[in-house]
């Protein structure tokens, strides 16, 4: 009884010298994000009951572009930065193969010939298995990291689909902003034109100047260049929506893009409910901590003594077939080992593998901090582009109102046709103006739904 004591003893000062400062990185950036979140909801007055009430929503919940779903389907299949995440993915799980593995017995076979000067042929066979045991879970801590580095690694596949998702929208907003503001610029063009044909005919009977007729056709000719501008856009817009899909094909048909843009479903107030937990980046850094710290733990206990079995069986004998176990010799070995003296290699890897952990814990904070500030901004720009929009509506009725008032005086020959044209370009003006604001108002609501951790 007293032996064993002692040897308890001796086996728990080892381990007390084998460990880490026990700092829990994994808990300290939970409660991080926990505080975090909390002076977000306070921020923004939301109710924290309701996160528990909300359903997820999901990005392509947000904007209702039926038309799209072909094009992501087609992207998820074939798009190459989706596919090396994929492969990434599938590596993982190979590389917790190979970590899994030491946690088994290994079996090796041997089979040798020899011939001596003398002519006399001996044979030999040889089987034998292994296994460290692992009494202080230093292996299964490695396959527990592997583990962790899966889940982190299915974390960064989701939120490349998610970016994918995103992308996909936000080349079908930029098709469809580009065609309303060439549409706008096509109708500017035609009323510029019969103004110069206008301002042309006056000036050839002698109601006009030169200067006149010279900025009728610097108008026309600029809105032109506007026009050739913007037709490029569109099919720029339109070749990159293509090759998000993985794609490409010279004949392949332009996306039938309406001009229109498509519906917001789910409200301001529904999306501000969310609460972050679903950001692919901030799981994989989590992951990434409770790896590391498994790393660290295995590091320390590689300072201890290990134990392992061996079993053998042997055969030797003149001929081959004799040789095949016939009359075999068997041995089974056990054994103990502990490193006494390395050079501090083990202790100085222990030590990487703790400060490895503490930079993936401050790599955390670093993207935490950045959600963060994403749905601040996002909340904010949300704020200022509905006032904008609002604002820009309203301009818009008073322009279209003087736009009739002023065409009723040109008829009366109140004003000349330069000071309807003036009016009317303004309208034009607050119509392209109000189409960018409310396409930076979609893409405003798709960087929220990435920054609240809405996926696909």
């Amino acid at each position: 009884m007293f032996r064993h004591s002692i040897i308890s003893i001796v086996l728990a000062s080892i381990v007390g010298c084998a460990s880490s400062t026990g700092i829990d990185y994994a808990r300290e950036a939970n409660n991080q994000s926990d505080q975090y979140l909390t002076e977000l909801i306070e921020a923004h007055s939301v109710d924290s009951a309701l996160y528990e009430q909300q359903s997820v929503t999901l990005l392509t919940d947000l904007i209702d572009i039926p038309e799209l779903k072909p094009y992501l389907e087609s992207a998820l299949a074939n798009n190459p930065s989706l596919q090396q995440s994929i492969i990434a993915l599938q590596i993982a799980y190979a590389q917790q193969g190979v970590t899994r593995a030491d946690q088994l017995p290994t079996v090796g076979a041997s089979f040798s010939g020899e011939t001596a000067k003398d002519n006399n042929e001996s044979y030999g066979a040889d089987v034998t298995v292994s296994w460290e045991l692992d009494l202080w879970q230093k292996l299964a801590d490695s396959s527990a990291a592997a583990a962790k580095d899966i889940a982190a690694t299915q974390a960064q596949l989701q939120a490349t689909k998610d970016l994918l998702a995103a992308n996909m929208i936000r080349a079908w907003l930029d098709i469809s902003v580009n065609q309303q503001l060439l549409d706008i610029e096509l109708k500017r063009l035609a009323i510029l034109e019969n103004n110069e044909v206008l301002v042309l005919e006056r000036y050839q009977v002698g109601l006009g100047s030169l200067e006149e007729l010279d900025n009728a056709k610097t108008s026309t000719a600029s809105t032109r260049a506007t026009v050739a501008q913007y037709l490029e856009s569109v099919q720029q817009s339109e070749r990159s929506l293509l090759l998000l899909t993985g794609q490409w094909d010279a004949d392949a048909e332009s996306p039938d893009v309406t001009m229109a843009f498509p519906e917001i479903l789910s409200p301001l107030s529904a999306l501000s409910q969310q609460n972050m937990a679903g950001r692919p980046d901030l799981q994989q850094a989590f992951f990434n901590i409770e790896a590391e710290t498994l790393r660290t733990d295995a590091a320390y206990k590689a300072m201890l003594p290990s134990f392992s079995l061996a079993a053998s069986v042997a055969d030797l004998a003149q001929t081959p077939s004799e040789a095949l176990f016939t009359d075999p010799v068997w041995s089974v070995l056990g054994s103990i080992s502990a490193p006494l003296f390395q050079g501090g290699k083990l202790k100085s890897q222990a030590e990487i593998a703790e400060l490895t952990t503490e930079q993936s814990y401050w790599s955390y904070q670093d993207t935490l901090l950045q959600a963060v500030n994403e749905v601040e901004n996002a909340l904010g720009q949300e704020t200022a582009l509905e006032q904008q929009q609002n604002h820009l509506n309203d301009a818009l009725e008073s322009a279209h109102r003087s736009i009739v008032s002023y065409e009723e005086k040109y008829r009366q020959g109140l004003v000349d046709i330069l000071d309807l044209l003036t009016v009317q370009q303004q309208a034009y003006d607050l119509q392209a103006q109000l189409a960018s604001t409310t396409y930076q108002r979609l893409l405003n609501r798709v960087d929220l739904g990435l920054a609240l951790g809405l996926g696909i």
